[in-house]
Parts: structure tokens; sequence; C-alpha cells
């Protein structure tokens, strides 16, 4: 369990990668088929993980380098690398990711590989709102979302309120 300003978050690794993140909430974890993990609790990629989260919400760490890996379809995993691709304090619709992975008729499908991704933050979902810049849905609850987003502008422009 890992505590930031949004909440507190469950993370796991096998040791060697990154392979949850999400948010502490028995409603989300369910949903995301996360009942237990049997990785390690403690771990130098998780004290690695702790750090680098702590200096993205301190508005230092732009891109994380922590390695990761989760199930999922090839076309998940190629929205899910695509994600890793928004620049940090941008958003794009989930239109404009569609098009990114080369199927801009799979607006729907990108959302649902968008809402299924467990690795909150460093996978930035966050990023991705409606066409009309409203904030659309996000696993962690839409003011965690917000949240999100101002840290990232207040880290390109002045201090904005968290």
């Amino acid at each position: 369990m890992i505590a930031t300003p949004v909440g507190t978050l469950r993370a796991g690794t096998d040791g060697n990668l990154l392979n949850l993140l999400e948010f502490n909430s028995e409603d989300r974890l369910t949903r995301q088929k996360v009942e237990r993990f049997d990785g390690p609790s403690e771990s130098p990629l998780l004290d690695e993980l702790e750090a680098q989260l702590a200096a993205y919400f301190r508005r230092e760490l732009t891109a994380f380098t922590i390695p990761w890996q989760q199930p999922g379809t090839d076309f998940q995993q190629r929205v899910w690398a695509k994600l890793c691709e928004i620049p940090y304090g941008e958003t794009w619709s989930y239109l404009d990711l569609a098009k990114a992975v080369g199927s801009a008729a799979a607006v729907r499908a990108v959302g649902r590989a968008n809402g299924s991704n467990r690795i909150a933050i460093v996978v930035p979902c966050h990023r991705v709102v409606q066409r009309d810049g409203s904030m659309g849905g996000y696993g962690g609850g839409i003011e965690n979302k917000a949240r999100l987003l101002r840290v990232e502008q207040a880290g390109l422009q002045a201090s904005l309120p968290l």
C-alpha cells in the first residue's frame, strides 16, 4: 500500500515488473478481478515506485521509469503503450487515442481498454478525456482524475491547488 495525495494505492509486482497500481477501493479491485495479490509486499521495485510517485506529486517527475506489464489482449497492450506516449500535462480524447492506435472507429473499445488499465498513474489513463474536454470516466473517481490533471498542469505552469 502506498499513501498518496489522491488516496492509498495498492501496488503489486512480481519482483521485476510492476503489474498492479490501483486505487484501494474494493469495488475497483473487484472490477479489475484483483481479489488478492501474491507478489512480494516489499521489494526494491516498490521502493522505487514509491519514490517516483512522491516525486510526481511534488511536480518533479514527468515520466515514470518503472518497468511494468499487465495481462491483456494485443489491442489493450497497444492502447496502454500509447497511453504512455501522451505527454505529461496534456490530454487526448478517446478519439485521439483510437486514431493513435490505428483504429479510429474503435473509440468504445479504446475506452474499455483504458478502463481496464490496472496500473494507474504510471500508465496515465487519467490523461484521456471526452472530445468536448469533459472528464469522462475514471476508475479512481472523477475527482482524482481532475486532481491528477491539476498536478500535471501545475508542474508545467505556476502552482495550482490540488
